[in-house]
């Protein structure tokens, strides 16, 4: 699968140890390369400027996404290719979705994984085909994928749900799954859940 954007979806802090800050430039460096556009969150801290200012540093084109009742001083960074303000958290998620080609989850918390669990909802849903890639870099989501493997053993999620998602410990591993995407969702199921015309 070709791609010109990915959404990142990571923390805006940057970790106890730095190589954290590290992955997430090389991410930023590979986009780069790519010429890939990346939509993000819009803030100047933590993981997510790590990410957008290399990409910027080498002229790449970043946008960011992100409410208006962040600050500009403190969170949110202006110096990207185009800033985008919504209202809200919900509106910030389905444009970051409607947008990007693709997702990529890096380390974060609490933000990070409402933004992975609605865009993966959505994909269960049929509401987007689009590819989402873990970085499991340094075992950071072991206990994440875990989990959600234990969904699909326990009989909570369909494995042909479960396989929606790829995983990655590697930048260069990610892109190279991404490339290869294939949707999983059955279509048979959808038919079965989605209203006809």
């Amino acid at each position: 699968m070709e791609l010109s954007s990915v959404a990142l979806f990571c923390g805006s802090s940057s970790g106890k140890d730095p190589k954290y800050a590290e992955i997430a430039r090389e991410f930023g460096n590979k986009c780069a390369d790519l010429n890939l556009v990346m939509y993000y969150g819009g803030a100047g801290i933590g993981l997510m400027w790590e990410a957008a200012g290399t990409l910027l540093k080498r002229k790449g084109k970043v946008i960011g996404v992100a409410p208006s009742f962040f600050s500009l001083n403190t969170v949110l960074n202006s110096n990207v290719s185009k800033m985008i303000l919504v209202d809200t958290m919900s509106e910030r998620k389905q444009l970051l979705e409607k947008s990007a080609d693709a997702f990529v989850i890096l380390p974060g918390s609490y933000g990070t994984m409402d933004e992975f669990f609605e865009v993966i909802t959505d994909a269960q849903l049929g509401l987007h085909s689009k590819p989402i890639a873990i970085l499991n870099a340094f075992g950071y989501y072991d206990a994440l994928i875990g989990l959600l493997n234990n969904f699909k053993e326990e009989g909570f999620l369909r494995p042909f749900h479960y396989d929606l998602f790829v995983v990655s410990d590697t930048v260069n591993g990610l892109f190279e799954k991404l490339s290869q995407y294939e949707n999983s969702n059955d279509h048979q199921w959808l038919s079965k859940i989605k209203k006809q015309g």
